[in-house]
């Protein structure tokens, strides 16, 4: 393991401002709202601002406030935030990000997971607090070969846990690590004491039968047109994720609409914009980290890898799982019983799929209260 701090050049920095002036906008359809894609006049606003107001520096010395180092692990690099609590007892806990987001989304329950007493909590709630970027993401690049799905990722988890003298711990995740999270405490049963998951994004299939709640019922509604209109993206990258990541890859403006799309889509429904839910200059740094990585294609990989090597659904591991469902998660409790060993069941009327960017005090209060039994 090495120390890491994220650096980057202003020939970098002047190379992405270049971009986005001489961005080549496509003509927009009169009237049309969001229902096609991003409006032209909504990117268009947000990339200047990107451009004109926006400082990378910033955000670059507020991340670099955490200790971050990089390893090797099953022939992969591996980058990670590693913040050990003040409070001697503290429980370790690995955080998972997913698509599109990255370790930059758990900046803001990072300190009050790790140091509680500092943030008006019980110290007794400490977290030694470990937040890995996925293979292919952020700093964990460039990719060293196929493979990566779930399972490999939750292996390489395990290693980092134990290289990091850490025997017995918990595991928390949202997309993603919705699902690399459950399957680390399949993996690894003796050394994870409890998962905590949020922001599934899975289908709800089998609901036939179910009696569902009146919130279910809207969840179900939701995650229906979801499937019918909001998954194209995933279509995509999980067959071709090269061909579309060349013009990522190529054009900020174009890798800022890929991801602001689904800022929009998953974050809050009761707010309009993302930036409403996460603000402008949160969803600016993590495209800028997609942009400044290069990371477009290698991120898209995981989904390639999945779909390639789909794992049959388990059924209830014996790790204690807790699920926070946020207002745009398409969580049916039943429907989870089957495949976890449910302990804990929190729903909220406010945030949404990123929760540790949208709702971050609602996340840390229940990631706190799943893991008080189980300390």
């Amino acid at each position: 393991m090495r120390g890491f701090a994220i650096g980057v050049s202003e020939r970098a920095l002047d190379d992405l401002r270049e971009r986005l002036r001489r961005t080549r906008w496509p003509d927009g359809v009169p009237d049309a709202g969001w229902e096609r894609g991003v409006p032209v006049g909504y990117l268009r606003e947000l990339a200047e601002y990107w451009l004109r107001s926006y400082d990378w520096r910033a955000a670059e010395a507020r991340l670099n406030r955490f200790p971050q180092f990089v390893t090797e692990i099953d022939g992969q690099r591996v980058h990670f935030v590693h913040v050990r609590s003040p409070e001697p007892d503290a429980v370790p806990l690995i955080l998972t990000h997913g698509w599109p987001s990255s370790f930059a989304e758990y900046e803001d329950v990072i300190g009050p997971l790790a140091d509680p007493r500092a943030h008006g909590g019980d110290p007794a709630d400490a977290f030694h607090v470990v937040v890995p970027s996925v293979p292919g993401f952020g700093y964990s690049m460039p990719l060293a070969g196929t493979g990566w799905n779930h399972g490999r990722i939750a292996r390489a988890w395990a290693v980092l846990m134990e290289r990091l003298g850490y025997r017995r711990y918990g595991a928390q995740g949202g997309d993603t690590g919705s699902i690399v999270s459950p399957e680390l405490g399949r993996i690894a049963p003796e050394n994870v004491i409890g998962v905590h998951v949020n922001g599934g994004l899975a289908f709800p299939e089998g609901v036939e039968g179910v009696e569902l709640t009146p919130d279910e019922k809207v969840r179900l509604a939701a995650a229906e047109r979801l499937r019918e209109t909001g998954t194209g993206y995933a279509d995509l990258q999980s067959t071709r994720p090269m061909t579309v990541a060349y013009g990522l890859n190529d054009s900020p403006a174009g890798q800022l609409a890929w991801i602001a799309e689904k800022f929009w889509e998953w974050t809050d429904p009761a707010k309009a914009l993302p930036e409403d839910a996460v603000g402008r200059d949160r969803l600016l740094t993590n495209v800028t980290l997609y942009w400044l990585t290069g990371t477009a294609a290698s991120s898209a990989q995981l989904y390639y890898e999945v779909r390639a090597a789909p794992v049959p659904p388990p059924g209830p591991g014996g790790v204690p799982t807790g699920i926070a469902v946020f207002p745009s998660d398409p969580a049916i409790r039943a429907l989870e019983e089957r495949r976890h060993n449910l302990v804990h069941w929190s729903e909220f009327s406010r945030g949404g799929h990123f929760a540790a960017a949208e709702a971050p005090d609602l996340l840390v209060d229940d990631i706190r209260a799943f893991f008080r039994r189980l300390r």
